[in-house]
């Protein structure tokens, strides 16, 4: 049987950080080693939790981000999956559907990473840190975390992924609870700044465009209709917006249906708007990342 080594990063001491390690450590089969890495002189949580591997001895690393309270069978099952397929060199999870938080949009967001992940389980080609295991002579092979790619919170994650050599697992049922309090501001900020134009560097540097997750085909579309949406309020025309807004609603109902079963009909009413924001937060980020791309080329 794998030995894991749980690594969280912890450098800005989250008050979260308590019940976090809790669950670990109620978790069935615990972690044989936990790490916790709360010195500040790492300014980001890869550069964290680069130095938790290092001083990790287990053969998986478990990464753990020090705002999710995981289920108890997390470990348990890393520990199965890893045993039953040699090949697999990594895997990871999604937050569940519990609603932990207090703001509308902090609501609106973990539910929608929830149902995103859910529904596209199996084979990946991408990796998440927030709860995913990864071999550590693999991750140690590839040098980690681009640390200097990215010094503060991105997609650390995601480029590690593309470096990874072998099978990459999405398991649906391995879940924790997020704690995070989002704002309107910080998830605009994330998915402009910190996501959206580090992903479509990314992409134009690798030469290819993902189909699954936050870029399949229903998000796609979504992205359109909050495009078309949007220019058609700039432009008074509100029978372009109305449709558009159909298009989004028929295209996410059962999203919408999930907000509305675990916030109510008010919230979820609101988070049709909130996730044309967030769509059209990620269409602005890719001029600006095909600009970026081409400035760090030159």
């Amino acid at each position: 049987m794998v030995t894991l080594s749980c690594v969280v990063p912890a450098t800005n001491r989250p008050a979260t950080l308590e019940r976090a390690l809790t669950a670990i450590h109620a978790a069935v089969d615990p972690p044989e080693e936990l790490i916790v890495v709360e010195e500040p002189a790492f300014a980001g949580p890869a550069e964290a939790r680069n130095d938790g591997a290092r001083r990790a001895t287990g053969d998986v690393l478990v990464f753990v981000d020090s705002d999710v309270v995981v289920h108890e069978n997390v470990f348990r099952r890393i520990r199965a999956v890893f045993d039953a397929n040699p090949e697999l060199v990594a895997m990871f999870g999604s937050y569940d559907s519990e609603v932990a938080t207090v703001g509308t949009v902090a609501g609106f967001r973990n539910l929608l990473h929830h149902y995103v992940h859910q529904r596209s389980g199996g084979e990946a080609q991408t990796f998440w840190a927030g709860l995913g295991a990864v071999r550590r002579d693999a991750f140690l092979a590839v040098g980690g975390f681009d640390v200097g790619r990215y010094p503060v919170p991105s997609i650390e994650d995601i480029e590690l992924g593309g470096r990874l050599e072998g099978r990459i697992l999405l398991d649906p049922a391995l879940q924790g609870t997020h704690l995070k309090e989002w704002t309107l501001g910080s998830m605009v900020k994330t998915d402009f700044a910190q996501r959206g134009v580090p992903w479509v560097e990314l992409m134009l540097e690798r030469r290819e465009v993902p189909t699954a997750l936050n870029l399949g085909w229903r998000e796609r579309a979504s992205a359109a209709a909050s495009v078309v949406g949007g220019v058609s309020l700039l432009r008074r025309k509100p029978t372009g917006a109305a449709l558009a807004a159909g298009a989004l609603v028929a295209l996410n109902r059962d999203f919408y249906g999930l907000l509305a079963r675990k916030q109510g009909p008010k919230r979820a009413a609101a988070g049709v708007g909130l996730h044309a924001i967030h769509h059209l937060t990620a269409a602005a980020a890719v001029p600006a990342g095909v600009i970026a791309h081409l400035r760090q080329r030159r």
